[in-house]
């Protein structure tokens, strides 16, 4: 695999059982890579190696008064230099593209499982966690990979060098074969103190990274609050533990890195003074002494990817872990459905459900009993926000399990035993046995806190879409003028164009309710089949609010939309409201009617407290009250809240 090959096409099925297995994943996936680097390493080393001897050989020639011995040593130096040269930019090539090809199938791998988890990714893992791993973490992970492949290259060359030695001048090769397991084991008993801080590092600096990155994602409302400054003064606290354990941490390495460079030199000390002594009593020559010599020097440099092998292993274990944290996360998957429990039935499809066509007709979920109509606007209320939240999920297919806390479970888990849920069917065809990105195309849900991403307008709008929507006529009904307009004050250089006007991340530029409506807009825009909207607008006001929920029930005639919302002004527009209380349909009828019948439906939808429920005085909503006024009290109400 080239650098410009990339992406891959399908980066794989990790082994995610842990990190280091995970880490031996990457490198058996990237076996030409590495041997294509070992290969290299291995020339570089051994064309360096050598050098000593042609060194020797030269100097001896010069003591023996050789002319034409030394001018071949000259020419077996230039071409042993020519060979360092290429196989040094060789090696350097292929490990530098091990560690991208290695850093690029993670991010990959980590965008592959954030896509299929959606929002239930951060309700198990911190959103500053996802973030440090798909960073400085997949950067680690790459370095491991890499440095494997030269550590493979540099234990080959001393073995080799260390036999050459011995059958070269064995007085002496001894001595540098024994040495060597001395000099590279001699940092074992440091390295695990060493592995420990710097997984004390690593888990603070996660920690500071999930901190700053929680507190930029709410500094609007921070400012609101005045908790800036409390907030600042956490992460300061949180940095400079970072920067003590990262102290603490150097100090070990550094105390590895002093031994790798004091016993080398006793060795080398040790060497000059019994070739010495041997040279002098004429037992070797000196050209034997010098090729001896040099190679021992030389091999202080393979000796030296024993210490970064062993730092890029500390450093990258960790991140691997955390990467495999995410990675083995999973949607539960249905085995087989049960049968609705609700008296309600779907009615039958109206479109086939073949490859080529999505399943169509009325939307229902045999957990709830929840019905929505093909073509209609349904609103569903439900007491608990959390409780709305779920089950909007749950409609677009391939949910959570229910007793699962985020919506995703461990790809390695005890197994135990439980019921299978039902699928929500779409037009009698079970959204779980569709692929997801098929489900996906069929419901989309739009959940409480979408994100925009930056780029310009149109690229946010630029979405997967059937095409029978106008970017123009899905802004309209989202309410989107005062947007528009602000959006073509702040460009610059696109001629007052808001469609050219670059959003920035997360739209933080825009006001709450701007980046509600943008949102909207974008989910109109893929006309899906069905829609689930989920609080769209809970950042608005009730003019805007009233604006924006006839527009939907506008633009969305004949298609299939399901809103969660306890807004009067909303749930006046609904063709259909439904009331889910404890997990279960407890009401459905139209909103006016419901309030007149239904108390629980009320004093949901009112705030209704048990004390005004029991009180004497009469309803506001009896058949004395006319339905406009009962509207607008409603609306008054809505708007109340919402400023509130």
């Amino acid at each position: 695999m080239q650098i410009r090959d990339l992406p891959y096409q399908d980066p794989g099925d990790p082994d995610v059982r842990s990190g280091p297995r995970f880490l031996v994943w990457l490198g058996r996936n990237q076996l030409k890579g590495q041997l294509a680097s070992l290969s290299w390493g291995l020339f570089h080393q051994l064309a360096l190696a050598g050098l000593p001897l042609a060194a020797g050989l030269a100097v001896q020639a010069v003591i023996d008064r050789s002319g034409e011995r030394l001018v071949m040593c000259g020419g077996m130096i230039l071409l042993l230099g020519i060979g360092i040269a290429v196989g040094d930019t060789m090696l350097h090539r292929t490990a530098v593209t091990n560690w991208i090809t290695a850093a690029a199938r993670v991010q990959q791998l980590l965008a592959r499982r954030t896509a299929e988890l959606g929002s239930a990714l951060t309700r198990r893992v911190a959103a500053g966690e996802v973030v440090a791993v798909s960073t400085g973490d997949v950067e680690k992970i790459g370095w491991f990979v890499e440095a494997l492949s030269r550590f493979a290259a540099s234990a080959v060359a001393l073995v080799l060098i260390c036999v050459g030695l011995v059958l070269y001048l064995p007085s002496l090769g001894f001595l540098v074969a024994l040495s060597v397991p001395v000099l590279a084991l001699t940092v074992l008993p440091l390295l695990p103190r060493a592995t420990r801080r710097a997984d004390l590092q690593r888990e603070k600096a996660g920690k500071a990274t999930e901190l700053a990155s929680d507190t930029v994602a709410g500094l609007r409302v921070l400012r609101g609050i005045g908790g800036e400054e409390l907030f600042l003064d956490r992460y300061r606290r949180a940095s400079q533990e970072v920067r003590r354990a990262a102290v603490h941490s150097a100090r070990m390495w550094s105390l590895i890195s002093a031994v790798q460079v004091l016993l080398p030199g006793l060795l080398l000390i040790a060497l000059v003074w019994y070739g010495a002594g041997l040279a002098h009593d004429g037992k070797i020559e000196v050209g034997q002494l010098v090729t001896v010599f040099n190679s021992a020097m030389l091999l202080l440099y393979p000796l030296r990817t024993v210490e970064e092998i062993a730092m890029a292993y500390s450093f990258s274990r960790p991140s691997a872990q955390r990467a495999v944290r995410v990675l083995s996360l999973r949607r539960e998957q249905r085995d087989e459905q049960r049968e609705p429990q609700h008296d309600e039935r779907p009615a039958p499809a109206t479109a086939g459900t073949t490859q080529e066509a999505l399943p169509s007709g009325d939307l229902y979920d045999p957990v709830t009993g929840l019905l929505a109509s093909h073509g209609l606007l349904t609103a569903v209320v439900c007491g608990d926000p959390d409780e709305a939240g779920r089950l909007a999920e749950r409609l677009g297919g391939h949910a959570p399990a229910e007793d699962g806390p985020a919506g995703v479970r461990d790809a390695n888990p005890v197994e135990t035993a439980a019921a299978p849920v039902p699928s929500v069917l779409l037009g009698g065809v079970a959204l779980d046995e569709l692929p997801l990105g098929r489900a996906r195309t069929a419901v989309l849900v739009q959940d409480k806190d979408p994100v925009l991403l930056s780029g310009t307008l149109r690229e946010l709008l630029d979405v997967p879409a059937s095409g029978a929507v106008r970017a123009e006529d899905a802004l309209s009904a989202a309410y989107c003028d005062d947007v528009l307009d602000a959006l073509a004050q702040a460009s610059v250089d696109t001629d007052g164009d808001p469609m050219r006007t670059r959003i920035t991340e997360r739209g933080r530029s825009l006001s709450g309710g701007q980046r509600q409506r943008l949102a909207l807009a974008r989910s109109l825009v893929t006309d899906p089949e069905v829609l689930v909207l989920d609080e769209p607008t809970s950042a608005v006001d009730s003019h805007t609010e009233a604006r924006v929920g006839a527009g939907i029930r506008e633009l969305r005639a004949g298609r299939t939309t399901v809103v969660f919302s306890s807004s009067p002004l909303l749930l006046d527009l609904a063709d259909r409201v439904v009331l889910v209380h404890a997990g279960t349909v407890v009401a459905a009828g139209h909103h006016r009617e419901l309030l007149l019948t239904d108390p629980l439906y009320r004093s949901v939808v009112t705030r209704e407290t048990e004390e005004e429920a029991a009180a004497p005085a009469a309803p506001p909503y009896g058949p004395g009250t006319d339905a406009t006024d009962e509207l607008n009290s409603f609306r008054k109400a809505g708007e109340i809240e919402e400023r509130a």
